[in-house]
């Protein structure tokens, strides 16, 4: 008869939650958590069409969604909106890489929780949840790593000063203090060439 009081026994497992949200983060349930966003956008586009559709026809309704979309990347405060809307799920779903790759995990293969990112003035802050064996020192050894995976300059990192286990990521795409056009001084090309003392001029 199995002695159940063994501590490799899985039924005395303390960390059967651990494992019940890892098989589900693995599932498809799992992949369809974390492309929510895209899935979303994907539907509403759909159902759009398909209601234009059926007040209008199919070509004038690609046509129609076709014109929205042409205005809204047109006009530069919608095109601003989107693009950094887009650039928070691109920097969420890389963050979620890097965390795997680098093993920034728990031992059960748990990754640190992206709880909200939002654009900047230069990029992207996310907020982030630790799991219990993860730090901000962690995230602090691997700005390189992030910054190369968000496609950004650099990675800065911000521990809570009341809470021990969020820490912000700030992603920083741009410098807003440099200079967008640099004016070449003309004073370069009037400067006549310096004489060397060393050249004998014939009498």
């Amino acid at each position: 008869m199995p002695n159940n009081s063994n501590p490799r026994n899985h039924r005395n497992n303390p960390y059967v939650i651990d494992g019940l949200l890892v098989t589900v983060h693995r599932s498809a349930a799992g992949v369809l958590w974390r492309f929510r966003t895209e899935l979303t956008t994907l539907s509403a586009t759909s159902a759009a069409i398909w209601q234009l559709a059926l007040m209008l026809s199919i070509l004038w309704a690609l046509i129609a969604i076709a014109a929205i979309i042409t205005a809204i990347f047109v006009l530069p405060l919608t095109r601003r909106f989107i693009v950094r809307r887009a650039w928070c799920v691109i920097s969420r779903h890389r963050l979620q890489r890097v965390f795997f790759e680098t093993r920034m995990h728990t031992r059960s293969g748990r990754l640190s929780l992206v709880l909200r990112i939002h654009p900047t003035q230069v990029g992207e802050r996310a907020l982030i949840w630790c799991r219990a064996g993860i730090c901000s020192e962690d995230f602090e050894a691997h700005t390189g790593e992030i910054a190369a995976a968000c496609y950004a300059r650099e990675a800065r990192i911000e521990r809570s000063k009341r809470w021990a286990q969020l820490v912000q990521v700030n992603i920083v795409r741009r410098d807003t203090l440099a200079a967008h056009h640099v004016i070449a001084s003309g004073l370069a090309s009037k400067v006549p060439p310096a004489r060397d003392n060393n050249t004998i001029t014939a009498a």
